[in-house]
């Protein structure tokens, strides 16, 4: 049996999904395809249990916000790896700021209970029918969350980020 590759995955991902792919590329190797948020639980079960596909591991779960995207301020990252094909690909999905829910895949991959939980920590995405979804590195009293692009990185009034003690004259930038 030939191993497949990742214009395999893709023809069969839009193949099985052709309404709910909604962008793909490839960057550095490894195949990136946007799905609609509500088929994503869909599509990583669907990548997990064909046999010619057989995704086996998930890598990681990420969150990312993006603050001036109307409609698409967050997203949430899935990479995936099948060691049968020696493939990757990521599986992502927007979220707008209005409604941080998408679907659990802790029933898919168990290591996805603690990735989702960060996510949720860092970022405030709410991953529905989660089995456990509570902060995991933050503080419990917290009423907001690090990871988002809604603070300032410096206070203004502090006196030591001043460029000239960096050796920087502010007027020669």
């Amino acid at each position: 049996m030939d191993k497949k590759n990742n214009q395999d995955y893709l023809a069969a991902i839009q193949a099985a999904f052709s309404a709910d792919v909604l962008a793909h590329e490839e960057t550095f190797g490894i195949l990136n395809v946007e799905i609609s948020t509500a088929k994503i639980h869909d599509v990583i079960a669907w990548l997990q249990q064909e046999p010619s596909l057989s995704v086996n591991y998930l890598t990681n779960i990420a969150g990312i916000h993006y603050p001036e995207a109307a409609g698409r301020e967050f997203a949430v990252v899935y990479q995936l790896h099948s060691w049968k094909n020696n493939v990757r690909l990521r599986i992502k999905g927007y979220l707008p700021k209005e409604d941080l829910h998408i679907a659990t895949i802790t029933n898919l991959f168990a290591g996805a209970n603690w990735m989702e939980r960060e996510t949720y920590d860092f970022f405030g995405i709410i991953f529905d029918g989660h089995p456990d979804l509570r902060r995991i590195l933050n503080m419990d009293d917290m009423d907001y969350f690090p990871m988002r692009k809604e603070y300032v990185l410096e206070d203004a009034t502090r006196e030591d980020k001043d460029d000239r003690f960096f050796g920087r004259n502010n007027n020669e930038l």
